[in-house]
């Protein structure tokens, strides 16, 4: 069985994001941009299936510029198999909207024939999570959210997904959709001899047009702008002092 599995690039998690001075976008020159944690985290159970007999092969896809190319070298330096590069200039002002993604991933979804694809359940940048349940129902296939175990057998995958109650356990009928939470697992270090490796790797490049998608978004970004700073803290010298506070400027009490 095969396993398509959707990766994105974003600003690396431990950078602080500054908004552009014209106040079109975030700021990504000269920027360390990395895969988004989510997709680190279904690159390696779809790894971690292949290796436990239940998939045969791993491919890893993305949409955006010539620079997520490296994103995908990732991937390959974890152990994907193959990779598929769907090209796309973003636009700060047009960004693609995840249904336009998910349109995008249900194309090639059709032309690799996995019997499972997984995603990261949000990405860091937008934390839009709406990409997978948008993709499962564009193809009308099952889908398991907020993964955080599975397993699969030749016709079914159980989930167990995390929800406000606790655990629940849903059971799939494959071809299916997954989308992975932060307790999956933890995922691989690429090692240097597979880094190595992942350079002389071939990517599959296509475009939206290739695939038949209209890209045209509906949607303007008029305006980023970043959150208002927080007032200093203050010190208090006692437990009256606070309460005062608390009733005469708070207005909590």
């Amino acid at each position: 069985m095969k396993i398509l599995v959707a990766v994105k690039r974003v600003v690396d998690y431990a950078v602080k994001v500054r908004v552009r001075p014209d106040r079109t976008g975030v700021e990504t020159a000269s920027v360390k941009m990395s895969m988004n944690p989510f997709c680190e985290i279904a690159v390696e159970e779809a790894l971690r299936l292949r290796e436990a007999g239940a998939a045969t092969e791993v491919v890893a896809a993305t949409v955006g510029p010539s620079q997520s190319a490296d994103t995908l070298r990732t991937a390959l330096a974890m152990g994907a198999d193959r990779a598929v590069h769907v090209l796309h200039d973003p636009d700060p002002s047009r960004p693609l909207l995840p249904l336009t993604v998910a349109k995008i991933l249900r194309a090639l979804a059709l032309q690799e024939n996995p019997g499972l694809v997984i995603l990261g359940k949000q990405a860091i940048d937008d934390d839009c999570n709406q990409t997978g349940q948008m993709l499962a129902g564009l193809l009308n296939w099952p889908q398991g959210t907020f993964a955080s175990k599975v397993i699969l057998n030749k016709e079914k995958a159980t989930v167990e997904r995390e929800v406000d109650g606790g655990i629940e356990t849903i059971s799939l009928d494959l071809p299916a959709v997954i989308t992975t939470d932060l307790r999956l697992n933890q995922p691989r270090y690429a090692t240097l001899p597979n880094i190595m490796k992942a350079k002389s790797k071939v990517i599959k490049k296509v475009t939206p047009e290739d695939l038949d998608v209209d890209i045209r978004s509906d949607m303007e970004v008029v305006e980023v702008t970043e959150p208002p700073k927080r007032k200093a803290g203050v010190i208090l010298s006692s437990v009256d002092e606070l309460i005062d506070r608390l009733k005469n400027e708070a207005r909590v009490l």
